[in-house]
């Protein structure tokens, strides 16, 4: 369920028209988090953020234009208007709703632990006192630092976390060997899978430590009101879900439909 919004929003201030009015909807996003988005060597986009992305354009009559933007700049808010939304697997928090509005969530992530394949770490507990990588700013760093009171799991003890710009720096280091840069990582699990069908070293440990519910923020200090685009994309997702766009995507992706609560 969306997060409420300001009540109304004038022509001349109303974020929704200006987007119609140049006929393009910025987003901003990860070029490096397959299977979610990243960027082919001759510059096109692809991954499952990137097609939710597409669609949404789509569905308001517009162009998507997408940029990379570090995620540690887009989760504290305050914007100023350089782009109009955030479709990178933004995980719903109450600290982020402080700041930004989230659509209806459009899909749902669980969150696992990788380790290097001949690590002869097993279960959670294996990994105490170790060092764990992690993108900053996201869920998976709140929840090793003990953050995230909703995790049903609690998280290994005394470990060392080391932030990374982004989730796919942290495997690629993990990739390195057993206990070399990091002892592992913990990140979306289609992530990881997405990895190891690449060829990385890699092991889930199982099960997933939490699930996140992924949603398209925008900016609550946004210049312009961006109530009537929140609305207007919280309907468009709406749609997908029911018209099965979301669950055709993510079996496109990942195999499976993870647009459902499991």
């Amino acid at each position: 369920m969306a997060t409420s919004a300001p009540a109304t929003a004038t022509a001349a201030n109303n974020l929704l028209d200006q987007v119609k009015q140049r006929g393009e909807l910025v987003i901003s996003t990860d070029a490096d988090y397959k299977p979610q988005s990243f960027r082919n060597p001759d510059g096109s986009w692809v991954g499952f953020d990137v097609d939710v992305g597409r669609e949404v354009a789509k569905r308001l009559g517009v162009r998507p234009v997408f940029k990379n933007v570090n995620f540690v700049l887009v989760t504290p808010g305050g914007w100023n208007g350089q782009w109009d939304v955030n479709i990178d697997s933004m995980a719903i928090t109450n600290e982020r709703a402080k700041v930004l509005w989230f659509s209806e969530p459009y899909y749902f992530t669980p969150a696992s632990f990788a380790v290097y394949k001949t690590s002869k770490d097993q279960t959670l507990a294996d990994l105490a006192g170790k060092r764990l990588g992690v993108g900053a700013s996201t869920t998976y760093e709140d929840y090793l630092d003990g953050k995230m009171s909703t995790a049903r799991i609690k998280p290994p003890a005394k470990t060392t976390v080391v932030t990374y710009d982004t989730d796919e720096l942290a495997l690629q280091d993990l990739a390195a060997g057993d206990g070399v840069r990091l002892d592992g990582v913990l990140t979306a699990l289609p992530t990881i899978e997405a990895a190891i069908a690449r060829g990385m070293p890699l092991r889930v440990i199982s099960p997933p430590v939490f699930e996140d519910s992924s949603a398209i923020a925008l900016d609550r200090a946004s210049p312009v009101q961006s109530a009537p685009l929140l609305w207007a994309i919280t309907g468009i997702i709406h749609d997908m879900h029911r018209d099965g766009t979301l669950s055709r995507l993510s079996q496109k992706y990942y195999g499976i439909d993870i647009t459902v609560r499991r």
